[in-house]
Formats: C-alpha cells, sequence, structure tokens
C-alpha cells in the first residue's frame, strides 16, 4: 500500500508540474477552462489527482477553483497586477540584502549560466523568455537559503508570468537580461545598495509594460500533450 500511495504521490506532482509549466509558458492562457475529465484523458491519471493539482495551484494563485463551473487558469486584474509587483519589491529587496557579497563561485556560474539562457531565448519565444526572466528571481530567492523567502517569492513570480501574459507589452528581453546581469554585477560585488536600487528600477519597468489582453482558443487536451510527455505521463 505504501508503494502504490508513493506511486499515486509522484503521479500527482508530475500533473501539478505539467499544468504549471503549461500556464507559465503561456499555452494555457489566463481564463482558460481547466475540465479535470479533459486533463485526466490526456494526461491518463485519475479526476481525483488532476483535483490535486488544480487545488494546489489555486494556492499558488494560479487557478480559479469557481463553485459548481470549474477552475480556470487564474486571470487577475491590472490592480492586483500592481499590488503583487509593490509585494515583490519588498521581498526581493531582502533577497539582494542578503545575497550582496555572499555569492559563492558555483553560485555566480549558475546564474551566469541561466542569464546565458535568457540570451539565447531573446527575440525568438516571448512565452519562454518570461518564464526564465521570472526564474532568475526565484533562483536568487533560492540562493538565500530562507525557506519562507523561496516560498513566497516563488509563488509571486508564478503569478506576475499571468500579469504578463494578460498585460504585458511584447516582452523586452533584451533589456531584461541586461538589467539581471546588473544585478550579478552588484551582488558579485557586495554593493548591497546599488543591488536593491538596481533590482527597484528593474520591477518598476515591468510594472509599466501594459496591453490590452490577449485571448487564446486551443484544446487542452492538445496544449497538455508536450508537457504530458515531458512528466512520462500519458500522451
Amino acid at each position: 500500500m505504501r508503494g502504490i500511495s508513493a506511486k499515486s504521490g509522484m503521479r500527482a506532482q508530475a500533473v501539478h508540474r505539467a499544468l504549471k509549466r503549461a500556464i507559465l509558458d503561456q499555452a494555457l492562457a489566463p481564463g482558460s477552462k481547466l475540465p479535470e475529465d479533459s486533463i485526466g484523458e490526456r494526461l491518463g491519471v485519475s479526476r481525483t489527482l488532476v483535483r490535486e493539482a488544480l487545488v494546489r495551484l489555486s494556492e499558488e494563485g494560479l487557478v480559479e477553483m469557481r463553485p459548481n463551473k470549474g477552475a480556470v487558469v487564474a486571470r487577475p486584474s491590472l490592480e492586483e497586477g500592481r499590488d503583487l509587483f509593490t509585494t515583490r519589491l519588498a521581498l526581493e529587496r531582502l533577497v539582494v540584502e542578503t545575497l550582496a557579497g555572499q555569492l559563492g563561485a558555483q553560485q555566480e556560474q549558475q546564474l551566469l549560466d541561466h542569464i546565458g539562457a535568457e540570451e539565447a531565448a531573446r527575440g525568438h519565444d516571448q512565452a519562454t523568455s518570461i518564464r526564465l526572466a521570472g526564474e532568475f528571481h526565484t533562483l536568487l530567492a533560492s540562493m538565500t537559503g530562507n525557506a519562507t523567502l523561496i516560498r513566497y517569492v516563488n509563488e509571486l513570480v508564478a503569478r506576475s508570468s499571468l500579469i504578463l501574459a494578460l498585460y504585458g507589452r511584447p516582452h523586452s528581453s533584451e533589456c531584461a537580461v541586461s538589467e539581471h546581469h546588473e544585478i550579478l554585477a552588484a551582488l558579485k560585488a557586495g554593493e548591497s545598495a546599488r543591488a536593491v536600487k538596481l533590482m527597484h528600477h528593474h520591477l518598476e519597468s515591468i510594472t509599466t509594460r501594459a496591453l490590452l489582453p490577449k485571448e487564446q482558443n486551443s484544446d487542452i487536451r492538445d496544449v497538455l500533450a508536450s508537457y504530458a510527455a515531458a512528466e512520462g505521463l500519458a500522451v
């Protein structure tokens, strides 16, 4: 029984990762319906596991569970977006203050490698650029070793991707990558005040990128095909 339970838990995590990645990649647009039966059919899992994943995503602010209407990808308002980035400013200030002058050689290389991936995606894939840009911030947070800070930064960055998907102008990857380089340089130099100033400017600039909401209509089973394969689920 314990083996079955462990296997079920692993599959539930795989379903969660597949759906979360599809949302963060904007393959599932804000407002998209998330029918449990279609998702279960595509991923080869029970509706119970799908519901567990949807509930977890709702706790992370990526999905809205509507009574008697089913789940949809969250569609936060622009005002919620402003509040979100205000909160991120406070938390990410703490991140850079913690890391300034404290990065090890391996951590510096990991950040440089990530920025390299951002540069490779620049101008080719807007959704990937947004996801990688967000992952730079979660990577920084992970290096603090502060579990609470890591959790909240991860959740806020994930929700930020929905804001950018809805309201962001075509993402200025070049600008974002150059700003990440500058933040890393300040952290390596131990310049805490400069790192805080750069992060503040970086996050504030994101909130100024506004555009009309984008619409997307796709069969969820087609959208989830590649994500199912990546997680070893049914294809």
